[in-house]
């Protein structure tokens, strides 16, 4: 009896091998030599736990398995176990007499939860393309049915184009929910998108950079053309769906390995990612923009240096599909200048005075941002003294009614060369200093 069941098994496993879709010649082949026999659980049947695509199967040089080597697999007994490589029913998390309407709410409950751009756990975006798969399969009833039957390899094995070849799973997404994310969707694609932001060297005056001043600066930038109002299409033409992508804007090849299916999926060649093809417009060439110059009034405000960055809103590049503009960003290079030093908002200059000028006292013409004044060097200064202008300095950014300060550094002059009559003048000052002789200090 034992004998006439393990038979009967075994023809039932031929029976599901036939109809099976032909090996292509790169996959690892496994030769079904026998149905294991579970002798401690009578009637004799296929172990516990496996689909009917599950074979028992050793490695002999007889029949070929017509799928690709499963990734999960370990040895039982000395027999190679192969099972199916995922289960869209736990995937899901609905029992295998689940309806639609419970497989369409757990998808819809999943598909939320594990979104990459909401989830971003390591893993998430796997997992959300795993839940699509299981849905796409589970939500038709010929692939559903073809699952339930063969497993994941019954659906590998019809060939390209066939259930086994899963959509976007973006896409089927936005099916669901809109424009919550179908990232590479052709909606996605198609819709307005901001244009790049736009830069402009600007180099300025040492005193303009202080105080400030208006400039009219001329930039280049991409602008909407007028011709095909920024479609880039050829005007009374209307683009068709791409036939290579079928309007998706990407193509997924698939390479058959050792270790099953490779699929990559890549901007449609044909479209260009848009999903469409159309005339392109003479003037832009169907991009829809066209470079152009144009002049720009710019308050530059007081107070901005070297690295300074001015933002001009909507003054960039237009964006396409008749998205909004980008930005104009004008970045600040100042001039030196020959007499006065900045370093934030403070000025620093130098004044040169005599010897006896600093010993004397006396006033100096000082230059400032705000043109030459005078300064009065108190008797006694000291060389290398510092003497504050307060509020002779640059004005704070934003806030010009602040200031800061100019700070003059006084250098002592000291000939070099004197004449008889100083030399004499100077001695006998030295000598006038010099304590008194018989003079003693108590």
């Amino acid at each position: 009896m034992a004998m006439a069941t393990a038979r009967t098994l075994t023809h039932t496993a031929q029976q599901i091998l036939q109809q099976q879709a032909p090996t292509p010649p790169s996959y690892n082949s496994l030769a079904v030599s026998r149905v294991v026999l579970c002798a401690s659980h009578p009637p004799c049947r296929l172990r516990h736990g496996y689909s009917s695509s599950t074979f028992f199967a050793s490695e002999t040089p007889f029949s070929c398995v017509p799928r690709p080597m499963p990734r999960h697999h370990q040895r039982r007994n000395g027999s190679l176990v192969v099972r199916a490589d995922a289960d869209y029913y736990a995937t899901l998390g609905v029992s295998k007499t689940a309806d639609k309407a419970e497989i369409k709410s757990a998808y819809r409950k999943l598909a939320r939860q594990f979104h990459p751009d909401v989830n971003k756990e390591p893993g998430a975006e796997q997992k959300f393309k795993d839940i699509s798969n299981a849905y796409e399969v589970l939500s038709d009833d010929e692939k559903r049915s073809i699952y339930d039957r063969f497993g994941e390899a019954g659906l590998k094995g019809q060939g390209a184009g066939g259930p086994g070849d899963f959509n976007n799973p973006f896409d089927l997404f936005e099916t669901f929910f809109g424009g919550m994310g179908g990232r590479g969707s052709r909606q996605t694609r198609n819709r307005p998108m901001q244009g790049d932001d736009e830069r402009y060297d600007l180099l300025l005056d040492f005193k303009d950079a202080v105080f400030g001043i208006e400039k009219d600066i001329e930039v280049t930038r991409l602008e909407g053309c007028t011709t095909c109002s920024g479609s880039g299409a050829k005007p009374g033409t209307t683009p068709t769906s791409c036939k290579t992508c079928g309007g998706q804007g990407q193509v997924m090849t698939t390479a058959q390995t050792p270790l099953g299916d490779f699929r990559q999926v890549s901007t449609c060649p044909a479209c260009g990612g848009s999903g469409e093809i159309s005339t392109p417009c003479s003037t832009c060439s169907g991009d829809g923009r066209v470079r152009k110059s144009k002049r720009i009034s710019l308050k530059v405000p007081a107070g901005v240096d070297s690295g300074s960055r001015l933002r001009v809103r909507s003054e960039g590049n237009a964006g396409r599909k008749g998205g909004p503009p980008g930005d104009l960003y004008v970045f600040i290079n100042v001039k030196s200048d020959p007499e006065l030093k900045r370093d934030g908002n403070n000025i620093y200059v130098s004044a040169k005075v005599s010897y006896i000028d600093a010993i004397l006292g006396t006033t100096v013409k000082v230059p400032t941002v705000d043109g030459t004044v005078d300064l009065k060097i108190p008797a006694g200064t000291q060389p290398g003294t510092t003497l504050v202008m307060g509020k002779r300095g640059v004005p704070l950014l934003g806030k010009p009614n602040l200031r800061g300060d100019e700070l003059v550094k006084v250098q002592v002059e000291i000939p070099k060369k004197l004449s008889s009559e100083e030399r004499r003048l100077i001695e006998q000052l030295a000598d006038m200093s010099k304590p008194k002789a018989g003079s003693t200090s108590r």
